[in-house]
């Protein structure tokens, strides 16, 4: 066993010139690693993560201060398995730093057998009602499934197992849940267990996370290198079989940033960030100045709850075959997409060319114009007038439902 500390004097200009720096650790074969980051995080921000010979190993961001990886378990975030003999990197995320040098002090252990880390009990399952029990009006063959496709569990900064994380999307009425744990693919070979025991769809995703913005890559498609150019996070991820959405794309020091000829085919329209007050937003106009196809999603972006509210807040509704994360995915790249405010909530739907309000009399339809149409009775068709997105306000401007 062998221990290497390494102690770095970082400041501002560091993080300006070069934000991800890493630290080498030589790994023997059949060896363990474990690594401690210490600094003044009254003074500073830095993120924490792994990469071995063979590739990516894991990220903790700014959630952990620890990390162990041994071939039989690992920290939530970092993926077991056997480590490759040879040269490792610890890699540091440079988010925030003062002007003057601040010291940021890496220890690195091989060898031995490090405590890990595990995630917490799996809780009982729980009898709930799925949002596609309400069997909303649907083309012929599909059926709209409730879903949330903004979520984190111990495997980034959330405080729910995976497990846990299940019950609650489960316990809310949703039939499908993204888990979208930052710059990490640790949670994927876990999803569908954990899923088959809460009767819930797991879909596995990872949110690509940088300083300059946020996006989710939805599929098993494997981990997407968030050091790169958001360029190649666009092709990389259509090239895989997978869907890539701008989180928040306005919303604070997470705004969308990136330059990419390629706008990525999906936005995440309804934020929790914004959730009571969208239709007095930028976010229409931003819409239209989208990709005319764009398909649009909400997302919770639940972490614990702590924050007052459940996943599926708003939910995302997908027309799909079935809920299987195959079929999921195929109805989201084809935008077969609504969004109400919660599972239970009043709802507009596309449905077969026209705008179908449900659960919804005393509300009021509008286009993205402005314009305005009464809504009466349990269900009501209308056909499309005027350019979309299409919304549900309440009579005091609330928003309650929207679709393309």
């Amino acid at each position: 066993m062998g221990t290497v500390t390494t102690r770095l004097q970082l400041a501002l200009e560091d993080q300006l010139v070069r934000p991800y720096r890493t630290v080498p650790v030589d790994v023997r074969a059949g060896e363990s690693l474990e690594v401690t980051l210490c600094y003044d995080r009254r003074a500073a921000l830095v993120d924490l993560g792994c990469e071995g010979p063979a590739g990516w190993r894991g990220w903790s961001g700014g959630a952990r201060d620890r990390f162990a990886i041994t071939p039989h378990a690992a920290t939530p975030g970092y993926v077991a398995g056997e480590l490759e003999p040879g040269t490792w990197h610890v890699v540091l995320g440079l988010y925030r730093l003062p002007v003057e040098p601040l010291e940021v002090v890496v220890t690195a252990t091989t060898g031995g057998s490090p405590a890990v880390e595990a995630e917490p009990a799996a809780p009982a399952p729980v009898a709930a009602v799925q949002g596609s029990a309400r069997r909303l009006p649907s083309e012929p063959g599909l059926t709209w499934f409730a879903g949330d496709f903004h979520a984190h569990t111990v495997h980034s900064d959330g405080d729910h197992s995976i497990a846990g994380l299940a019950r609650r999307a489960a316990a809310n009425g949703l039939d499908v849940l993204a888990v979208t744990d930052h710059n990490t693919v640790s949670h994927h070979p876990l999803l569908a267990a954990a899923g088959a025991a809460y009767d819930i769809t797991l879909l596995p995703g990872q949110e690509v996370t940088t300083d300059r913005g946020h996006a989710n890559a939805f599929g098993d498609i494997g981990f997407v290198d968030f050091r790169r150019p958001a360029e190649e996070w666009v092709t990389q991820v259509a090239a895989r079989g997978g869907l890539l959405s701008v989180n928040h794309p306005l919303e604070g020091d997470w705004a969308w940033q990136q330059p990419t000829s390629t706008l990525p085919p999906a936005l995440e329209l309804w934020h929790i960030g914004w959730f009571r007050d969208l239709a007095a937003t930028a976010m229409w106009a931003l819409w239209q100045r989208w990709r005319p196809d764009a398909v649009i999603l909400g997302g919770s972006d639940f972490h614990n709850p702590s924050l007052g509210y459940e996943p599926g807040t708003p939910t995302t509704w997908v027309q799909a075959a079935d809920r299987s994360p195959r079929a999921v995915l195929a109805a989201l790249a084809a935008g077969r997409t609504a969004i109400t405010r919660t599972p239970r909530s009043p709802a507009l739907l596309p449905v077969d060319g026209e705008l179908v309000a449900v659960d919804a009399a005393g509300t009021v339809l509008r286009d993205v114009l402005g314009r305005g149409r009464p809504v009466t009775g349990v269900l009501r068709r209308f056909p499309r007038q005027g350019p979309g997105p299409y919304r549900l306000e309440t009579a005091g401007r609330e928003l309650v439902a929207v679709c393309p």
